[in-house]
């Protein structure tokens, strides 16, 4: 789809499984698993599903999945699936090289997000976009450099290190527009200031949710993960954007839901739903 100077591609970067108890924190399991259903180790499918956008003399990858440079085991625990699509396969499909990436923004480094940052070259690890700068927030950087003891193990270093080793790396402070029509938006309930690029011509804005709204079923107020390190700031972060992305028409963008692209919403007695469900190149056309 075309927003404004830039075109925006949904790309798929792989599937992966994380707990459903956990993705749902304290929402009871004969709720959630009606619409997302678990596997024998009560795990539930999850996308990792990114923005490739250009523009205005940029190619701009907006996060990047897992990565490949994981162990047998790691790979077990993950459930990760690359069978129907990776993150550079999927981007070769639209002619995209590494080497044609100018920016990567990062919503944050949680592993699912940052892990295909880096690569394992010769068996070292190096940036996997090797002309590109790499965005973070500057508190969510230096969370990484001292993970609590709730989310470490949400963050694997060697997904980001090289970066600023290479001198790759540009922390961001705060919110504000990084790039003409591309704004950030801070939210500080799943981890410290975790970034949610929005693009926005004047009259199309869409939101890259990341992990403040994961899936289609997280909508509801009550659905906050258990991996969040403050479930009533995301809650009231939801409040805030959600009603705002209502009120102004947003596209939300959803990077783990395993079957929806994007949604708009609609408001009832209960709170926000689904109103519709899209897919990028249906919105393109």
């Amino acid at each position: 789809m075309v927003i404004g100077s830039y075109e925006v591609t949904s790309i798929e970067a792989g599937m992966f499984s994380l707990d459903g108890g956990a993705m749902f924190g304290v929402v009871p399991w004969v709720f959630w698993s009606k619409t997302n259903p678990p596997d024998e180790r009560q795990r539930i499918r999850l996308a990792t599903r990114c923005w490739l956008v250009k523009g205005n003399n940029r190619t701009i990858l907006v996060d990047n999945g897992n990565g490949t440079k994981w162990s047998d085991k790691l790979k077990d625990i993950y459930h990760l699936d690359y069978g129907k699509a990776d993150l550079l396969s999927s981007l070769r499909e639209i002619g995209v090289k590494p080497s044609d990436i100018t920016d990567v923004i990062l919503t944050h480094l949680h592993f699912d997000h940052a892990g295909g940052s880096t690569t394992l070259e010769n068996g070292k690890v190096v940036p996997a976009f090797p002309n590109a700068r790499y965005y973070v927030q500057k508190k969510q950087w230096e969370l990484s450099q001292n993970p609590s003891d709730k989310d470490r193990g949400s963050f694997m270093r060697d997904d980001y290190m090289p970066l600023k080793e290479s001198g790759m790396l540009e922390l961001v402070d705060g919110e504000g527009e990084l790039f003409p029509g591309i704004d950030l938006l801070v939210t500080n309930g799943h981890t410290n200031s975790q970034q949610l690029p929005k693009i926005s011509d004047g009259r199309t804005s869409m939101l890259f949710c990341c992990d403040l709204l994961p899936t289609t079923s997280h909508v509801p107020w009550p659905y906050v993960m258990a991996y969040d390190v403050r479930p009533l700031v995301t809650i009231e972060e939801k409040k805030k954007i959600l009603g705002r992305a209502y009120e102004e028409g947003w596209i939300l963008y959803l990077e783990h839901d395993p079957a929806t692209e994007a949604i708009t919403l609609k408001s009832t007695e209960k709170g926000f739903l689904v109103d519709r469900r899209l897919t990028l190149a249906q919105i393109g056309k």
